[in-house]
């Protein structure tokens, strides 16, 4: 036992155990969460019997839904058509080059015939039927050539869309009647094309031109030619607008909401035919895969790795101010690991619902600070709220319950809160009694919010619950506390306030054996735990080991002068040598007896080690009187060891400071002080500091905090005048009545 103890008060110095203890941390947080975070799977088939209802437990988007939904909302709209007006533009345009090319062909024609009239015979020498057979002739002729060059000036389409009597037509009428045509033809093209013609209703708008021209005052062969060149103009003018209709389209498109299953969401209810839309569904949000899903195992990697951070940063950066912090770290791991393995081993008994309401989270929080520090049990709170929300996540769908998260953060901090710095094993049951009754209120907030409807046995179980939380929290507290007092050899707040009782047997034998010790002992308790409160030390420690640190003297108290009251002083019939024995035996004596009573190993190192290596001056000047030869000054000097710890060198000097103080005749502040340096320069030109870790800027504020604690003690008083002695025999007589 005795050598693990070493080992755990040397595991600090040792970076692979510390390693060793993060790894172990975060294998026991990982394997009790994964279980909590990986998805169920289920061994279903298509158009398989469900057993049980089936939810959804995450919330995903259903791609292929949301596309098909997207495409029906698209179909949705209707094509876009655009009115090409310049349509009516072009047209109109070709039936107005159409009857110029008429007129263009018509005035060649008659200029050519000009030409050759005025090359011909004379009248005189042409016969009547020749010129009617020339005549003839020559008309034919040139209604021929006519037509040809018109069907050269038209567009090619239109070479075999008009028939050579339309042609003719409009060759042969007369400029008017072309004129008019034109203008008529133009009008009803122009008004008709005006109107919107989808593709399918020309042949409606071609016989509304055809009824607007047929009644024309005109020529019958020349309206059939206008409407012919009409029906030939109108063509559909309001066409598919292709670009329009795709930005509609994507709007619609865009406008649809994605199709989710949402977590909680009922995808298969008892006794229902999985049908093949459902079996996607349940493949869609990871029920049914069998693969490893690595991004969950990566994901709790993190979140215990940041776990994990976030312990180890508080314990490196912030400093402990325990007697501890050698194994305060393992024991943080181990009341953080048995928190953990404990919630993990409750939510496999899931005897009734919400039975993580039961858990005493308050209990690892009260541990921690008690055993560690307050700072890092605050912080544990939250942790343990964050994993415990994931462990006992079993009856809602997510991966954390908030309800239970919240519900433990507020127990935890209440456990931390409650336990006052006076860590009597009382104060732990009521700081556990104060945790029922926030965990009664926080749940009954919880349930109200929840809106829920409840029965009475549900209201009371749950309160039972939160009641039975904070009371298990103080029993586990109070029940493990031994165990780790004794087991790991560590000295709790707690038990420095058990060992300060003055009903304790050690300080009793004291009291009653050496009571002028006793007085010393508190009055170096004082001094010591101001002074160690100055520098960060624990000033309850120096304290406790103050009472004890002359346990000793109770084995021959006639030795110390403080106890010899109305006795001789024995050291004046002995040698000085067999003096120094006696008194450099008394630390070694009171250690001695400190283990036989299991007190914690800092208290019987305060006992050891209070006198360091110093001299005793007195008998050593008094053996030198008395020798005729050299006396050697490290016979008369204690044995040692030197202070280890700031609290030994404190109760060490204050020690000194007391006793040398109390010896002075009318102290005065600037004699006490000049008394209380020359102490602490003596000892640190001695050595007694070589082995702990007190600097001289906390000697300094130690020496200070003694010197305004002993001019607290020896103050000034008014010196009251005597009563005369008539008046005071009055007062004697009235007191003896």
């Amino acid at each position: 036992m005795k050598n693990f103890r070493n080992w755990l008060h040397n595991i600090k110095s040792n970076r692979f155990i510390l390693i060793g203890l993060f790894v172990m941390l975060g294998i026991v947080l990982y394997g009790s969460m994964y279980d909590n975070v990986s998805p169920e799977k289920l061994d279903l088939k298509p158009f398989s019997i469900a057993k049980n209802d089936i939810l959804s437990p995450i919330t995903i988007e259903d791609i292929e839904a949301t596309e098909e939904k997207k495409q029906e909302a698209a179909l949705e709209v209707e094509d876009q058509y655009v009115l090409k007006t310049e349509y009516a533009v072009n047209r109109v345009e070709i039936i107005s080059a159409i009857f110029d090319a008429v007129n263009e062909v018509n005035m060649l024609e008659s200029e050519a015939n000009k030409l050759e009239d005025s090359e011909e015979e004379s009248p005189e020498n042409r016969t009547e039927e020749h010129v009617q057979t020339q005549l003839t002739e020559t008309g034919t002729m040139t209604i021929d050539k006519r037509i040809n060059q018109l069907r050269e000036m038209i567009p090619t389409e239109l070479q075999d869309l008009l028939s050579r009597n339309v042609l003719e037509t409009l060759i042969i009428s007369s400029p008017q009647q072309l004129d008019s045509a034109k203008t008529t033809t133009i009008t009803a093209v122009k008004q008709i094309m005006q109107q919107p013609i989808k593709v399918g209703e020309e042949d409606q708008k071609k016989q509304q031109a055809y009824e607007e021209l047929k009644n024309v005052n005109l020529p019958q062969n020349l309206r059939n030619a206008m409407v012919q060149l009409a029906q030939y103009a109108i063509i559909p003018n309001y066409v598919y607008d292709m670009k329009g209709t795709e930005v509609l389209r994507q709007q619609a498109m865009d406008e649809v909401n994605p199709v989710k299953i949402l977590a909680g969401q009922v995808l298969v209810r008892e006794g229902q035919v999985i049908d093949r839309d459902t079996f996607k569904q349940l493949e869609l949000v990871g029920l049914l895969k069998e693969e490893v899903n690595y991004y969950i195992f990566i994901g709790l990697v993190i979140f215990v790795s940041v776990l994990i951070a976030i312990i180890a940063y508080f314990f490196k950066e912030f400093d402990l101010q325990t007697s501890n912090q050698s194994i305060a770290f393992p024991i943080y791991v181990l009341v953080f690991t048995f928190t953990i393995l404990l919630m993990k081993g409750i939510s496999l008994f899931p005897i009734v619902s919400e039975i993580g309401y039961i858990f005493p989270i308050a209990m690892a929080t009260m541990l921690i600070r008690i055993l560690v520090n307050e700072r890092i049990a605050l912080i544990s709170s939250v942790m343990l709220a964050i994993c415990g929300s994931i462990i006992f996540n079993g009856d809602i769908i997510g991966k954390f319950d908030f309800s239970i998260g919240v519900y433990f953060l507020l127990s935890g901090i209440g456990g931390t809160i409650f336990l006052n710095k006076q860590h009597h094993r009382s104060n732990i049951l009521k700081a556990g009694l104060y945790v029922s009754l926030l965990n009664i209120i926080v749940i009954t907030a919880i349930f109200m919010m929840r809106n829920g409807n409840y029965t009475n046995i549900e209201i009371g179980t749950y309160l039972s619950f939160a009641f039975l939380s904070g009371f298990i929290s103080a029993v586990l507290t109070l029940g493990l506390m031994p165990v780790f007092e004794t087991g790991f050899g560590m000295l709790s707040t707690m038990k420095l306030i058990e060992l300060s009782n003055p009903n304790h047997p050690l300080l009793r034998k004291i009291l009653m054996e050496t009571p002028g010790t006793y007085h010393h002992s508190v009055m170096v308790a004082n001094l010591s735990e101001a002074a160690c409160e100055a520098i960060g030390a624990n000033g309850l420690l120096a304290r406790v080991g103050a009472y004890y640190h002359d346990i000793g003297k109770t084995k021959r108290p006639q030795f110390y002068i403080e106890n010899q009251m109305n006795i001789e002083n024995p050291h004046n019939n002995i040698s000085p040598q067999l003096s120094k024995t006696i008194i450099t035996a008394h630390p070694y004596d009171g250690a001695e007896m400190l283990r036989q009573h299991k007190i914690p190993k800092e208290i019987v190192d305060i006992a050891e080690q209070h006198h360091g290596t110093t001299l005793l001056k007195y008998f050593y000047y008094q053996a030198k009187e008395q020798a005729d030869s050299d006396v050697l000054e490290s016979d008369f000097r204690y044995p040692g060891p030197k202070a280890s710890s700031k609290e030994s060198a404190i109760v060490g000097i204050a020690d000194s400071v007391e006793a040398a103080v109390r010896s002075m005749k009318n102290p005065t502040p600037q004699k006490i002080e000049n008394l209380v340096r020359s102490i602490v320069t003596e000892r640190l030109q001695d050595g007694q500091f070589d082995e702990c870790d007190i600097t001289i800027k906390e000697l300094n504020c130690a020496a200070k905090s003694m010197c305004e604690t002993l001019n607290g003690i020896f103050h000034s008083r008014i010196e009251y005048p005597e009563i005369a002695k008539p008046k005071r025999e009055v007062a004697e007589k009235a007191l003896v009545k």
